[in-house]
């Protein structure tokens, strides 16, 4: 049997502990991971959601205790940490929609390359980033 000139290479298994914090996700790696988080973050808060909606359109009454979740709170919860959860909420709400127009419009035009995954998954970072920070200022009586 011919000896092998040069060592083939070798594959291990990542260690989630020491090989995760230095390993550099690329931005589209980024966005995929974020749009399955906030998948999940919009169905475990689909209750709140519901509440949200039925509360502030069912009488005015109830829009009134709805407005006063985000100046008080409601129950043990304080005002600022409800809004700190609806701006999370919106967040995702964002990104999921931004990141699911990228991922449609690349299955439409079959436009699949890195240099498009790349600028598309940065163009949805700073977006919906973007819209959040405006979105949550307003939230927070900033303007």
């Amino acid at each position: 049997m011919p000896e092998l000139t040069h060592k083939r290479p070798e594959f291990r298994n990542i260690n989630a502990v020491t090989d995760l914090p230095s390993y550099r996700l690329p931005a589209a790696g980024w966005v995929s991971i974020l749009h399955r988080v906030s998948g999940v973050l919009m169905f475990l808060l689909l209750p709140l959601i519901v509440w949200l909606f039925d509360t502030s359109a069912s009488s005015e009454i109830s829009f009134d205790r709805f407005a006063a979740a985000f100046v008080v709170g409601l129950g043990l919860v304080p005002g600022w940490l409800f809004k700190l959860v609806v701006l999370a909420l919106i967040w995702a709400f964002l990104h999921h929609l931004i990141a699911g127009l990228r991922h449609l419009y690349m299955d439409a035009t079959h436009a699949v390359s890195k240099a498009f995954g790349r600028s598309s998954a940065i163009f949805t970072l700073v977006l919906s980033l973007g819209l959040t920070l405006l979105l949550g200022a307003k939230l927070f009586g900033l303007y």
